[in-house]
């Protein structure tokens, strides 16, 4: 039989928190129920209830118990914390930076509150506050949390407009280094190629083979592989290659899943099954796998696709780019050698269905619809500010952001928010969330002109505006991350939509706004667009490949 609760309501709060903080929840929330009706008054018990209700997952209970806290207690750190990670929980990224800003207020050091107040401000495209946060509390002394938030801006920090090239390259080095340190010596070993003379055996490593939209470039290049000369493997963190995500099934692929196995063991499965080349293709996107190869799994490491600075750890051989992205000069700032593949590095294919180029839309509307697909962690506040510059010198023109952290309130508020503090009407923006793939590119139907993010480009964004005949105005930015859709459109023959810099990238778009020519040559590009991208070197799948199987042969050799 459960013992009655103790009638005093501060010995109630004493005993739940210690439930709480040795996991019993459920033992807690039952006494928290019964002692809320009691002492409705009561501000401890009302945030303990809220607690309970947060770690039990009820989190729609748990909004409404922190509001009822704060109201008895508005000063209450605990209370705006956990409120903050419940909005956190559920994408209410706006909502969750709110609360949160109100627990570091109160608690400037505190560790926990800033790291989460760091993850909904990069969410919502405040990379450098993100970023100044995440330091903090790397600073607050709290075990394991300082590595966390090291973990994090490795990750972020070519987002970063406050960032450089070697700021980027100090921050990944001193993240590897914490991680190197945790590989017993012996595990880091350095594996020789034996099977001299047979074919080469390239492994691919990947979370996301199942994702269709993100693997265009990776389809062209593994589809086209020869197989009388390699050996492919596909080691897959995600979902199978499928026909439906565009991978063309060969009998003599091998196929490895290794979701949720140690690196440990992957290490030993990889190097089992002597892969003599092994491509990362996560990059900092699945930043758990990253500590495999410092294991040296294969007697060559290379990354590639999903790679837009150094990963900073010296195990990776080698990362391949292009001159548009990687400029010469620029290697100081990278571990690994660079590889320079002849034209883009990321040349793509479309193996799957998608929506029709549908007519130009400012034919119909008369206006300039600028229009950005991008993750809303791209939108910083340099890429907005630009963007308002932009409609202030066409004041005729709309704007249309979709993306999918867009489907909360809190989140398009805070958006607004940011545009309006550079002076824009929220009348001249169109905001929405997620959509299936097939309809989330239907979006393009209603934009005439893509403005691309920095110094984030799009990668896969920029491919899908091209491929339903939207152009993307970019520019030549100060890092690979700011370069990755110079390449696309470069490779795409598209040169005049890559301008010098920032300043010239707002001008463009507001002559172009301006320029009653513009329409009709817009709507030629459209209709011509995917005609022209087959032709060009950005959809020369086999070039790609043939290129990137002489570079694994010259590495595995050596002799590169």
């Amino acid at each position: 039989m459960q013992p009655p609760a103790p009638a005093d309501p501060d010995t109630i709060f004493a005993r739940t928190t210690a439930l709480l903080a040795s996991g019993a929840s459920g033992e807690a929330l039952e006494l928290l129920g019964a002692a809320r009706a009691s002492f409705p008054e009561h501000a401890g018990i009302a945030g303990r209830y809220s607690d309970a209700l947060h770690l039990a997952g009820r989190l729609d209970e748990a909004v409404d118990a922190y509001q009822v806290a704060l109201r008895l207690d508005a000063t209450s750190t605990q209370s705006w914390y956990g409120l903050g990670c419940v909005h956190l929980a559920r994408r209410q990224y706006g909502a969750a930076a709110r609360a949160l800003k109100r627990a570091v207020v109160r608690q400037p050091d505190a560790g926990l509150p800033n790291h989460s107040l760091a993850e909904a401000l990069y969410q919502l495209g405040h990379v450098d506050a993100a970023i100044d946060h995440f330091q903090r509390a790397s600073r607050a002394g709290i075990p394991g949390l300082a590595e966390v938030a090291r973990s994090n801006i490795a990750c972020i920090i070519p987002g970063s407009s406050a960032a450089d090239n070697a700021a980027v390259l100090r921050a990944r080095q001193d993240w590897a280094a914490l991680e190197a340190n945790k590989i017993p010596s012996s595990a880091r070993r350095r594996n020789v190629r034996t099977a001299k003379g047979l074919k080469l055996r390239i492994g691919y490593l990947s979370a996301f083979f199942g994702e269709r939209n993100w693997m265009k470039p990776v389809w062209a290049l593994i589809n086209c592989h020869d197989r009388a000369r390699f050996e492919v493997h596909m080691f897959s963190d995600g979902g199978r290659p499928s026909a439906d995500n565009g991978y063309r099934d060969h009998p003599d692929d091998n196929i490895h899943v290794i979701r949720g196995v140690a690196n440990e063991r992957v290490d030993r499965i990889i190097a089992g099954a002597g892969i003599d080349v092994l491509i990362d293709l996560n990059g900092y996107s699945f930043q758990g796998r990253l500590p495999l190869l410092m294991r040296r799994p294969a007697p060559v490491i290379v990354g590639w696709f999903n790679m837009f600075a150094t990963t900073g750890i010296a195990a990776v051989d080698w990362l391949v780019g292009d001159s548009a992205v990687i400029p010469p000069g620029e290697e100081p700032y990278y571990v690994e050698r660079i590889h320079r593949l002849p034209s883009t590095y990321l040349a793509f294919e479309v193996l799957y269905p998608v929506p029709e180029v549908a007519p130009l839309p400012s034919l119909t509307h008369g206006a300039i619809t600028f229009g950005c697909l991008g993750s809303q962690y791209k939108l910083t506040d340099a890429v907005l500010g630009a963007w308002a510059r932009i409609l202030k010198g066409a004041p005729a023109a709309g704007l249309f952001i979709k993306n999918r952290a867009l489907e909360d309130t809190s989140t398009r508020a805070d958006l607004l928010d940011r545009l309006a503090r550079h002076g824009v009407d929220a009348a001249r923006v169109t905001l929405e969330g997620h959509a299936e793939h097939f309809d989330f590119l239907r979006a393009y139907d209603r934009i005439d002109i893509a403005l691309d993010t920095f110094p984030y480009n799009g990668g896969t964004t920029t491919t899908e505006a091209l491929w339903q005949g939207v152009p993307v105005l970019a520019f030549n930015g100060d890092r690979w991350a700011a370069r990755t859709s110079r390449s696309l459109l470069l490779a795409a023959g598209l040169q005049d939509w890559v301008l010098p810099d920032a300043e010239s990238y707002v001008q463009r778009a507001i002559a172009l706004a301006a320029d009653p020519a513009t329409p009709a040559r817009l709507a030629t590009l459209r209709g011509e667009l995917r005609d022209r991208l087959r032709a060009a070197p950005v959809c020369d799948s086999v070039g790609m490949c043939r290129a990137m199987e002489a570079f694994y042969q010259l590495a595995a050799a050596g002799v590169t």
